[in-house]
């Protein structure tokens, strides 16, 4: 069960990265490509390392995985899913619209979140069996009364393979697409959380990118799924789906399938 302690951990854990990360946004720092060809920085790899040392001293039997240092195996069957910047080309490019991500996994089920972004001050947290709060403040997200209406966002259209591609613009068709939205990677999860967006929808994602906006999503009333409607958990494939009012989930998986 989550508690206070984790909950006091989580959010100095982002304080310890948004510390690490503060100096390097906007200034000149270096950076490389992986093999994915995906962009890594030296703020990414500090604030990463920052988390873990304090982890590894606070949780030693917990598991850690995080984007840019792999996974540390654990005996306790708690696992710390971390992201130090989610949207590294955002914060590249001086937008503060990228994140860090904090997540617990029990048993393979996220039971708690934190998504922050240094820049702007803002910290949404949420946990198994109490409401999300934004700065301390309880988010909550809108209601949807179809699609028609719900404001749509997504990180980008080049991260949907050809496929993907095909049923997301499937689904942006019956959405008010005018007012469709492109990039933000985590933040647009954190403010449909508060009730700014409808739906984020998204493939090829890792454990890392999804594991801390489920329980911050949740929380503040949404839901969270794969293109299938499943729950999302450590073995999920990536295909994600966010909802700010959980009556148009069976709306938008009936509308990703429609091009099958």
């Amino acid at each position: 069960m989550v508690g206070a302690r984790e909950i006091e951990l989580a959010g100095r854990l982002a304080d310890v990265a948004g510390g690490v990360i503060r100096p390097f946004f906007r200034a000149k720092f270096d950076h490389e490509a992986k093999p994915d060809a995906t962009p890594v920085t030296e703020a990414d790899r500090a604030a990463e390392a920052a988390i873990r040392a304090i982890l590894d001293v606070d949780c030693p039997t917990d598991a850690i995985i995080g984007e840019e240092y792999g996974e540390k195996p654990g005996t306790s069957g708690r696992s710390w899913i971390i992201d130090p910047i989610d949207g590294t080309v955002s914060f590249m490019a001086g937008r503060p619209i990228f994140g860090t991500l904090i997540a617990l996994l029990e048993d393979g089920w996220p039971v708690l979140g934190v998504i922050d972004q240094c820049i702007s001050g803002e910290r949404w947290i949420g946990a198994t069996g109490m409401g999300t709060t934004l700065n301390g403040k309880i988010a909550s997200t809108r209601a949807c009364k179809e699609l028609a209406v719900a404001s749509l966002a997504t990180s980008g259209p080049q991260y949907f393979s050809q496929h993907d591609g095909d049923h997301f613009m499937a689904l942006a068709a019956q959405t008010a697409h005018k007012r469709m939205l492109f990039g933000g990677d985590c933040y647009n999860y954190a403010l449909l959380a508060s009730g700014h967006i409808d739906i984020v929808v998204e493939a090829g994602l890792k454990l890392h990118d999804f594991a801390a906006l489920v329980p911050v999503v949740e929380g503040a009333g949404g839901m969270m799924c794969d293109w299938n409607g499943e729950m999302l958990h450590a073995g999920s494939d990536g295909h994600v789906i966010a909802l700010g009012d959980p009556a148009r989930m069976e709306d938008v998986v009936e509308a990703l399938a429609c091009n099958h």
